[in-house]
């Protein structure tokens, strides 16, 4: 059974948190939280949160399994809304700054048992 969390308006680029994302994307829920603790990478403490907030959401719907059998079945980071500010520059000028933020998007699923015979 699939259960997803989402995590909007993360005010860190989206080419930053893809890098983290990466580095858990398919993988058993306790590893990617071994991994996501020790990276030291400021999305990391965000992204853990959200695979917590997922585990939660899994354990409050009644889902059968534990942590050692759910893993991060899906994991996209979207592009959000971008803030728009002005630097000032020299003779009068401005020049615009965008401050960019992410949408993640986080799916875990079950392990079948045809997982475990393909690994």
């Amino acid at each position: 059974m699939k259960t997803a969390a989402h995590l909007r308006h993360l005010r860190i680029a989206p080419r930053k948190v893809r890098l983290v994302a990466d580095l858990v994307r398919g993988k058993k829920v306790g590893e990617a939280q071994a991994i996501l603790r020790f990276t030291r990478k400021r999305a990391a403490d965000s992204i853990l949160k959200l695979l917590n907030s997922a585990v939660a959401n899994a354990k409050n719907r009644g889902e059968q399994g534990t942590d050692a059998s759910w893993r991060i079945s899906h994991m996209t980071v979207d592009e959000g809304p971008k803030l728009k500010r002005f630097l000032p520059r020299a003779r009068g000028r401005a020049t615009p700054m965008l401050k960019r933020t992410s949408h993640v998007h986080l799916e875990l699923d079950t392990e079948s048992r045809d997982d475990k015979v393909t690994q």
